[in-house]
């Protein structure tokens, strides 16, 4: 007996040092041969643009102190985030499941009973007829079990390969929901003071419409000018007004979509914010990178890079399938019917066993799964190239924005310039006689109707300032193992 377990342990010496190999591919990083360099670059810095923002916390660089304390508060309280938080621990506990499939687990169990044999069952027909028979008697039993399924061809380890890159993809996928969701709270935020602001030309827009219609209001009833006019400019003043409800309705939208990326009912935090404040200049956007580094920062990458991982490992989980599986069961502990004889020698028993299950005949059931496991690799290698892509397009469109929002800008300041102008130019005329009021309200109204698209404009270039933050992959530091794994030609 004891050179038969020495066998067994010999056995499983041996197994472990086969274990070191594990069957199927490893992990090889995809050459994507991007260029060096992104078609477009980042736009000089615009007039009043702030400092060179840090692609981690690039929020600050607007110099607004409302913005970072919406934005930061979101990062917080959104509840999108701790869905994704709560994703990464279920992802993580599947991880240490699959790693604790590599080590023998065990049991205690132990019972206690009592048994009243029938006398019409078969045994008791036979013992009621044997002297000393008890149809009734007590049993009890302590025990200890363990197994350990040897992981001969690596099939486990492919598994906890694969779920622990599973884990990695999850974290990613939070920082991506992460860096999403400030972007949302800072785009929110810009559209709120540029609603603000818009609402503010509208409204002197409608007092300049306002007197105008009152001067013509007297002048017709002193028969100087037509009712024509009159009617027109009720008719301009009614198309500002107009102009008012949907930019109210904007507002509130933005306010309340703010209220809930920060994690709270629409209305909780409107107080703060309901008091109009100017536009925040962009920061400049500085950065050297090119499209490889955002295999690197853009968590959505790294979580579709992360998916290929696991998904060539499970091809190695698949194929193990073709080897045998080996596994040893040992069995300890103590059987009596009488408590006081339950921890004696003569109540121990043990038992161990040697498994071996092999998938021989099942009519291509094996073949059919490493199919579909390579068949799920190659979907994950494309989903990385798209997103990789992508991510590319992103940036490309997030810089073309900015450059063209900037020229956009610049050139409706100039016209508000020449505007301005030709209103003071139209206020002495007037003031000598050349003109008439009317013609200055009309100077009056160009310079408003510019103005309001000028708030536009800069709103414009704020939001694809953020938009640009965002594609780069900002708003978050990656750690040391991300940059090495984004960098390292193999993996595996």
């Amino acid at each position: 007996m004891i050179l038969a377990h020495r066998s067994i342990l010999l056995s499983a010496a041996a197994s472990l040092a086969l274990a070191a190999c594990a069957v199927g591919p490893n992990y090889q990083k995809p050459d994507l041969a991007l260029k060096a360099a992104y078609q477009g670059a980042p736009p000089p810095a615009a007039p009043g643009a702030g400092q060179p923002a840090s692609l981690d916390a690039w929020w600050r660089g607007f110099g607004d102190p409302e913005l970072v304390v919406v934005v930061e508060r979101a990062g917080a309280q959104n509840l999108d985030i701790a869905q994704a938080g709560a994703r990464l621990a279920q992802s993580r506990a599947i991880a240490r499941a699959a790693g604790a499939a590599l080590l023998p687990k065990g049991e205690v169990n132990g019972s206690a009973g009592h048994v009243e044999q029938s006398l019409n069952s078969p045994i008791g027909e036979i013992g009621r007829h044997l002297p000393g028979y008890e149809r009734d008697y007590a049993e009890y039993a302590v025990g200890a079990g363990a197994s350990w399924e040897i992981d001969l061809f690596g099939g486990l380890r492919r598994a906890h390969e694969a779920a622990r890159a599973d884990a990695k993809a999850s974290a990613a996928d939070a920082q991506a929901v992460r860096t999403a969701v400030m972007a949302d709270a800072a785009d929110a935020y810009l559209q709120v003071r540029a609603y603000q602001a818009r609402l503010a030309v509208a409204q002197r827009q409608e007092a300049v419409e306002g007197d105008l219609v009152s001067l013509l209001d007297q002048r017709t009833a002193q028969g100087v000018s037509p009712d024509r006019e009159l009617r027109l400019a009720r008719a301009s003043l009614e198309a500002v007004r107009a102009t008012l409800p949907p930019l109210r309705i904007g507002l509130d939208a933005q306010l309340n979509r703010l209220d809930v990326l920060m994690g709270a009912q629409p209305g909780t935090y409107r107080a703060e914010l309901v008091t109009a404040q100017p536009l925040p200049a962009p920061p400049t956007l500085v950065t050297t990178d090119g499209p490889a580094d955002l295999l690197r920062r853009r968590p959505d990458v790294i979580a579709a890079e992360q998916r290929l991982t696991a998904a060539n490992a499970r091809i190695g989980a698949a194929i193990s399938d073709y080897y045998p599986k080996v596994s040893i069961t040992g069995l300890l502990g103590v059987d009596s019917i009488s408590a006081s004889q339950l921890f004696t020698g003569d109540a121990l028993q043990h038992q161990i066993t040697g498994g071996l299950r092999w998938r021989l005949f099942d009519f291509g059931r094996v073949d059919a799964e490493v199919a579909h496991a390579k068949g799920g690799e190659a979907e994950a290698l494309a989903a990385y190239r798209a997103t990789v892509l992508k991510a590319s397009e992103e940036v490309e469109d997030a810089f073309t924005a900015m450059a063209q929002e900037q020229v956009r800008a610049g050139a409706l300041d100039r016209q508000i310039a020449e505007l301005t102008t030709a209103r003071g130019q139209a206020q002495q005329a007037y003031e000598g006689g050349a003109i008439s009021l009317i013609e200055v309200r009309d100077a009056d109204r160009e310079l408003l109707a510019a103005a309001d698209q000028r708030v536009q404009a800069h709103a414009a270039a704020d939001r694809a300032a953020v938009a640009a933050f965002r594609a780069l992959g900002g708003g978050w530091t990656p750690d040391a193992a991300v940059v090495a794994q984004a960098r390292a030609p193999v993996k595996g």
